[in-house]
Formats: structure tokens, C-alpha cells, sequence
């Protein structure tokens, strides 16, 4: 099992004038199978967080782990491992290569490692079939829809069975159909793969869809329910 644990986290940015600090003492554990919704206004620090879980940003004070292992404490190589293997990441633009097919966008994360091997192909192309791609894998990003281009973005993240997955505004490019399309299919593979599923989002349908949430606000991380 997964442990994710976020202990006395604070994010301080310089400015003109007094330093701004958009995260405060944030403090939470998560574990293999648990999902949760991260509200907020804009500009609260709810990218920020993610980011720093992702191993993408640094805190200023504070510490996240996983399984034991302190991110902010890892050096250039196990950092982009970590990144590469333990976290996938959805975010609200896709960020698909546009010269790529659906197919070799989805193996874009096993590539680290050399040319992707017959295995995970195979789950590449699994994982397309899963989110209603099949048909669509010769294709480029240009001849896909909004919401079909998400869905690859979702299988991309999905291609290294991460233990944690992390979702920036995952549908706050889509209209209210094809975003609930987008957001069962994330909380069904969450499910099917229990891992651990971070979303932040500004929908209200959004994280009722993954029941438990939570508000970040004046730096301050809040628990609606539990």
C-alpha cells in the first residue's frame, strides 16, 4: 500500500511588498484507494500543492513523502524517476505533441527508458480501448475533439500504473457533458487500479463525483467531509 504524507507544508512567494504565502502548516495522509477533491479560489494554492507532490515545485518549509521517501529531499535523477513512475499527472491543457499519434503520445512516459517495449504497447493500447480510443490511435491531437484529447491525456498519465495520479483542472477546458464523460472515466480507472487521486478543481459537480474533499483557502487546507 501507498502512503502519501504531506506534513507542516509552506509556500512562501516574494514580492514587492510583503512576501506572499499561499500555503500555511498544510497537513494531510492519503493511502492506496483514496481519492479526494481540492477546492478553492483562484489562486488559493491548489496547483501550487499539487506541484509540490508531484515533485515539480520545492516548499519552503515542510515536507511531502511517499512511502517514507521525502520528495524535496531527492536528487536530480530519483526526482524524474519518481516523477516518471510513481506520479501521473492530468492537467487542465492536455500538453499532447501535436506531431505524435494518440498512440505515441499515450508511450511518451516509457520513453525514459529507451523505445517502449511490447508490454506496454499493449497496455498503451488497452488503456485506449478503456477510454473509448481504439479506433482513434493513428490519429494526431489536430483531428481530435477537446474531450478525445483529454482521454488521451488520461491513458498518458495512466501508462505507468502510477501510485499516485494527480489532476489539475482535468475538465475545465469541457463542456458539462464531455467533462462528466472525462470525470467518471477518472474516478473508474482510479477504482479499477487503486491508486491514490488527487483532483483540484473549481467544479462543485466535479468533487462531488469524488466524494471526499477539501478547501484551500488563505493558505489554510480545510476538510468538508471525511
Amino acid at each position: 500500500m501507498t502512503v502519501l504524507a504531506v506534513h507542516g507544508l509552506k509556500k512562501v512567494y516574494p514580492s514587492p511588498g510583503q512576501p506572499v504565502c499561499v500555503l500555511n502548516n498544510v497537513e494531510f495522509e492519503l493511502h492506496s484507494g483514496d481519492r479526494v477533491a481540492i477546492l478553492g479560489p483562484s489562486g488559493s494554492g491548489k496547483s501550487t500543492l499539487l506541484n509540490i507532490i508531484g515533485g515539480l515545485d520545492q516548499p519552503t518549509e515542510g515536507r511531502v513523502s511517499v512511502d517514507g521517501l521525502v520528495v524535496s529531499e531527492m536528487d536530480e535523477t530519483a526526482l524524474s524517476r519518481y516523477r516518471n513512475r510513481t506520479v501521473g499527472f492530468v492537467f487542465q491543457d492536455h500538453h499532447l505533441l501535436p506531431q505524435c499519434t494518440v498512440l505515441e503520445n499515450v508511450l511518451v512516459p516509457c520513453l525514459a527508458s529507451g523505445a517502449p517495449e511490447r508490454e506496454e504497447i499493449e497496455w498503451a493500447l488497452a488503456l485506449l480501448e478503456r477510454v473509448g480510443l481504439k479506433d482513434r490511435i493513428w490519429h494526431r491531437p489536430g483531428e481530435l475533439s477537446g474531450g478525445e484529447r483529454q482521454r488521451v491525456a488520461l491513458a498518458r498519465a495512466l501508462i505507468r500504473r502510477p501510485a499516485l495520479v494527480l489532476a489539475d483542472e482535468p475538465t475545465g477546458n469541457l463542456d458539462r457533458t464531455t467533462g462528466e464523460h472525462v470525470a467518471q472515466l477518472l474516478v473508474e480507472l482510479h477504482q479499477e487500479q487503486n491508486n491514490i487521486l488527487i483532483v483540484v478543481t473549481h467544479s462543485e459537480h466535479l468533487a462531488a463525483m469524488i466524494g471526499k474533499r477539501c478547501r484551500l483557502e488563505n493558505g489554510q487546507l480545510t476538510w468538508e467531509n471525511t
